[in-house]
């Protein structure tokens, strides 16, 4: 089970890794079968938006740091579920968005990003 503490130095090391562009950094947090969701794989990959393992997911966030090279992500807000957190932020554009991260193991299985506005 996690815990407060753990949500929120999360959320800051998550922003951290991200605005580093570093995916080797980024994906350290994934495990190798997770499968994520966003209505931006959709855009940028085509199909449903369902990305399935950590192979597949290091493709998606190349593309998507090709595509957007000024991408930067500040944390506005952390929430705790049962294995879960949700983090609220705001990307380069000042667009607001959820991330929400299912864990298993001390690693993400599950994830699925939700935006305010059309990305």
């Amino acid at each position: 089970m996690i815990d407060m503490d753990f949500a929120e130095e999360f959320a800051r090391d998550w922003e951290r890794r991200w605005n580093s562009h570093d995916l080797d950094l980024i994906l350290e947090h994934y495990a190798d079968d997770v499968v994520f969701h966003s209505p931006v794989a959709a855009r940028l990959l085509g199909g449903d938006g369902r990305v399935v393992g950590k192979a597949a997911l290091r493709e998606y966030w190349q593309k998507g740091l090709e595509f957007l090279p000024d991408l930067r992500f500040t944390v506005e807000g952390v929430y705790l579920g049962l294995d879960t957190i949700v983090i609220n932020y705001r990307n380069e554009r000042g667009n607001l968005v959820n991330e929400i991260l299912a864990f298993a193991d001390g690693k993400i299985v599950f994830g699925h990003g939700t935006y305010a506005r059309a990305t």
